[in-house]
């Protein structure tokens, strides 16, 4: 029973329904357990929707599909982030899923032994709380951007969605990772582009070949970052903590791609020197438009438990043993590599609401 009989009250709530929450949701209902799924987007699959227009994901379709439904689509063809979307959204229709949308979830506290749970739609206590989102919730952007010119079209990489939002002239891309060298490689037919930060190294073959699909996926994505790169393994341990600090290789774009279209690959922003952009070399570029492909921060400050740690909420493969019945899914190499990934989540989640199953 609740403890205030004016707040609703249903064992499990789960945040976020992306591909970690509806896949949470997917093996809570095989389990037969009551929960509902908290968005605080209108549409289920908005925040795949709210990303730039040619964002297309890394992996075939064959490898995009959640738990209990394909992927309808081609196997060999690399869907658009609508298409996920839109797949997000019939996932849950089709396995009529309970996900409450425009609920987004202002506080999650613990007054009274359950977890209280307040909303834009109101409030619910819980006695198990998943928060199924990844680490990246609030963009970061270097405080000096403020110094630059008031002229500077300023863009980060979650709010650019094509082209037109530009000004005409020079780009200056910020962060060298793969948001980065997509964007670039959008951007350069029309633009001078400079793409700066460092060179985050690439994968060693093209995965748009049949065969090299089959490695990618096969080989690294399901052993080596499903597999390997584990919390479970010493390598997997060691290599984490850089990880989870730093932009990984590049999987669609090379280098000699976005060289071959004429943008040129700069060393990192240092500051700012009379209003334009300090490069670490010395050099000053003169620019009209910078997108910050800098990352973001958590964004859990929500989250009013002691549970916040310097990049990430503590937890041991996403449980958090200093508050029994709170959980996460979805956070970059939660217990692998993988975590973060659609093929990730349903392993992640079905370990999840073990433990729930078990109190």
């Amino acid at each position: 029973m609740p403890h205030d009989p004016n707040i609703e009250y249903i064992p499990t709530v789960v945040i976020g329904a992306g591909q970690a929450g509806l896949a949470t949701g997917y093996h809570l209902a095989r389990r037969g357990q009551q929960f509902v799924i908290l968005d605080g987007r209108d549409r289920i699959g908005d925040a795949w929707r709210s990303r730039w227009d040619s964002l297309r994901l890394f992996t075939p379709a064959r490898y995009d599909a959640l738990p209990g439904k394909r992927f309808p689509a081609p196997t060999r063809t690399f869907p658009t982030k609508d298409e996920f979307a839109d797949y997000l959204e019939n996932y849950a229709r089709h396995f009529e899923l309970p996900v409450r949308t425009k609920a987004r979830v202002r506080r999650l506290s613990r007054p009274n032994g359950r977890f209280r749970i307040d909303t834009d739609t109101g409030s619910l206590e819980a006695s198990n709380v998943v928060v199924a989102m990844s680490n990246y919730q609030e963009p970061w952007i270097p405080p000096f951007a403020d110094q630059l010119d008031p002229d500077i079209r300023q863009i980060h990489s979650r709010d650019y969605r094509n082209p037109a939002q530009l000004r005409a002239g020079p780009v200056l891309i910020v962060g060298a990772g793969n948001s980065g060298a997509e964007i670039a490689r959008e951007l350069a037919p029309a633009h001078q582009v400079w793409l700066s930060g460092r060179d985050v190294g690439q994968l060693p073959f093209r995965i748009a070949k049949p065969l090299n699909q089959v490695i990618l996926v096969r080989l690294v994505l399901r052993f080596l970052f499903h597999r390997v790169l584990t919390v479970r393994t010493p390598l997997g341990r060691r290599a984490r903590p850089k990880l989870t600090s730093q932009a990984g290789p590049l999987i669609r774009v090379r280098r000699s791609d976005l060289e071959a279209l004429g943008v040129t690959c700069v060393p990192k922003v240092a500051g700012v020197d009379g209003e334009q952009p300090l490069l670490t070399d010395g050099r000053v570029l003169e620019v009209n438009n910078v997108i910050w492909c800098t990352g973001y921060h958590p964004g859990f400050s929500w989250i009013d438990l002691p549970v916040h740690g310097e990049r990430e909420p503590q937890h041991h493969s996403g449980v958090v043993p200093s508050q029994p019945g709170l959980y996460f899914t979805g956070l970059h190499f939660l217990h692998a590599l993988s975590s973060a990934m659609i093929h990730g989540a349903d392993r992640d989640a079905e370990r999840i609401v073990g433990e729930i199953a078990r109190g």
